[in-house]
Parts: C-alpha cells; structure tokens; sequence
C-alpha cells in the first residue's frame, strides 16, 4: 500500500494541468480590464471596479465566464460607444450588477455568432441597468439571440430607440423581475419582444411604464435568414407573460405571429389606444396564423374616451381560437361601458367594477 500512494499522486498531478485553472480577476481600470479580456480561460469570474469605462467590448467562444460588478453598491459604468458589451458563443456566461449608458447600437449583445443551429445554453443576466439606448431606431437596451436556457432577472431598462429586451430565437427562457421605461425622445417600438422562432418563454413580475408601441410584443416580424431553428413556421409560440404591471402606451400587448400561448394575472392601466392587437406580420405559405391564446385573470382599466375598440384585430389572424376568462375591465370614466367587444365570448369576466 505505500507504494501505491506516491504512483497515485504523480497520476492527479500529471493530469491537473490539461485543465486550465479558473481564475477571478479584480479590475479596476480600463487597461486591466482589457488584459483581463485577452485570453481568459473557461470559468473566469472577472469583477470590475466603481468607476466609468468606455464602451466596446467584445468576447467571443469562452464558456462559463463571468463578468460582474466588484461592489453591488458602487456599480462600474460603460458609457458610450456603439455597443457598451458583446458577446458571443460563451455558453454559461453570467454578467452582473453593471451599468450601460448612452451606446448608438445595442447596450448589452448576447448572440450565437450567426450560427443559428448551434444555440449558447444557460446564460444569466443578473441586476444590469441600461439607459438611453440609440435614441432613434432599431437599437435596443438588451439584444439575445440564438440562446436556449436563459434567465433575466431584476434588470433595469430605460429609454431605447427598439426594444428594451429584444430576443430572437431564444427558447427556453425566464424573464423576471425587470422594469421597462420608456422615455421621451427615445422611439422605442417594444418594451420586451420575442420573435424569430421563439418559444418556451415566461415574462413575469415586470413593469412596463410607457414601454413602447407595443410595451409586451409576443411575436413580431423577422427575416427568415434570421429564424432559430431555421425553417420554423412561427414568430413564437407557447410564450406567457403573468403577473406584469403595464401602464401606458398605444396598447398593453401584441400577439404577432403567435402560435399558442398565455397573458395571464397581469394589470394594465391606461392604454392609450388599444388594450390588446392580434396581429400577423410574416405571411409565408405554412405559416402558423396567430391563435390559440389564453387571456385569463387580467385586471385592466382603461377610459372610454382613448379606447373605442379593445382589440386590434389585423388580416390573417385566427382571433376565434383565443379564449377569455375571468378579466375584470374597468372603463374609469365611464363603468357602465366597460363591457369589451371581444371575437369570443369571455367565461365569467367581470364589467364596471373597479378591479383595483
């Protein structure tokens, strides 16, 4: 036996070097940023200091990283720059507790690098601030695209030119805990928008504060070059968005495109226009109409003298397979003409009582 002890540690030690050691980095200025970005090794955690950084920072292929604010309570700031951070094809990353203000393009992009059928698994966006993305045009707070097993959590988004979280192809994904502020100047068209193939997605516990045209966006219109998987025949579907708080804005939500899915538990307070669209915006042969929505449980109260017509309905849509249950709509200025006119007809919802 004491002959194998030795034999033994040359073995563990012989082979502990073909995997590379994790690191953690502590940063504190953009040139120590910049060496710590050279070549990190899978499992790096690097922490970055109080203080403003530039924007422009790209990784690309290294999986488990982490990049994240040294302190929670004195958080680093990116400013400027076309885009603050992106990254591609870095499979677990987590990015924590930073600040991106001011980009001309995209505050944070995650992506698969264009390799659609290769989606990037299990990143974690955790507590990130982003503000006053564009101001004009398709440039959004936080662009995802291609990533499967994603979660977002108790991030923060105000004023942006597209969306505010705008995710392409994702599949498998939590969205929690976020608020979306639109502000003026900027011309957001969505505050959270899932199309592109799309599905398996929950929105919950948002607030969506003048979010956009269309604050909550459950489809949308894309190319199909930039489908994942390719081939799919719909923008999104089994998509659900629950327990939100939407205030403001031309409407509360779009379905577009969508293949299935749930708007439940949510209140929405004075839409200015519209309280829901049911929308079709790609019209390929075979593809899924919209349709096969449940809209359950919602508070909504609106005035009368924005909202004539509740629902938006366009062409090539199935409104007749939605299904309505147990919403209570408030007209605020006039209760006796809360009743909606909907294509179906609702199951227990409840008209002219203040659901607040």
């Amino acid at each position: 036996m004491k002959l194998c002890l030795p034999l033994l540690a040359l073995f563990t030690v012989g082979f502990t070097p073909l995997v590379p050691a994790a690191e953690v980095v502590v940063v504190r200025t953009a040139a120590e940023l910049k060496e710590a970005l050279r070549a990190p090794v899978p499992g790096t955690t690097i922490r970055i200091g109080p203080g403003e950084f530039p924007g422009g920072w790209m990784v690309s292929g290294v999986a488990g990283l982490t990049v994240e604010a040294l302190d929670a309570k004195a958080r680093p700031v990116f400013r400027g720059g076309r885009g603050a951070w992106q990254f591609s094809q870095c499979a677990g990353l987590t990015v924590r507790g930073l600040v991106l203000i001011g980009q001309t393009e995209n505050g944070l992009n995650i992506d698969d690098g264009g390799q659609r059928e290769r989606p990037v698994r299990g990143v974690k966006i955790e507590g990130v601030e982003v503000r006053d993305i564009g101001p004009q045009g398709n440039h959004d707070g936080i662009k995802l695209s291609g990533l499967d097993d994603l979660t977002v959590r108790d991030c923060r988004v105000e004023g942006w030119g597209g969306q505010g979280i705008d995710m392409v192809g994702c599949h498998r994904v939590l969205v929690t805990g976020c608020e979306l502020r639109g502000k003026d100047g900027f011309s957001a068209t969505a505050g959270i928008q899932m199309k592109g193939g799309c599905s398996e997605i929950v929105v919950e516990k948002c607030r969506f504060v003048r979010a956009g045209e269309r604050p909550v966006n459950m489809g949308g219109s894309t190319g199909l070059e930039y489908f994942r998987p390719p081939g799919a025949l719909y923008e999104a579907r089994a998509l659900t968005v629950r327990d939100c708080v939407i205030e403001g804005s031309p409407c509360a939500a779009a379905f577009v495109g969508l293949d299935g899915g749930e708007f439940s538990g949510n209140t929405i307070l004075y839409p200015e226009k519209w309280i829901f669209r049911i929308l079709q915006e790609t019209t390929v042969a075979g593809f899924a109409p919209c349709r096969q929505v449940v809209v359950r449980g919602n508070r909504i109260v609106f005035r009368r003298a924005q909202v004539a017509i509740e629902l938006n309905i366009g062409a090539g849509t199935a409104p007749e397979t939605f299904e309505f249950a147990s919403n209570r709509w408030f007209a605020e200025d006039r209760p006796a003409a809360s009743k909606p006119k909907l294509p179906v007809a609702e199951s227990v919802g409840e008209y002219g009582v203040d659901p607040r």
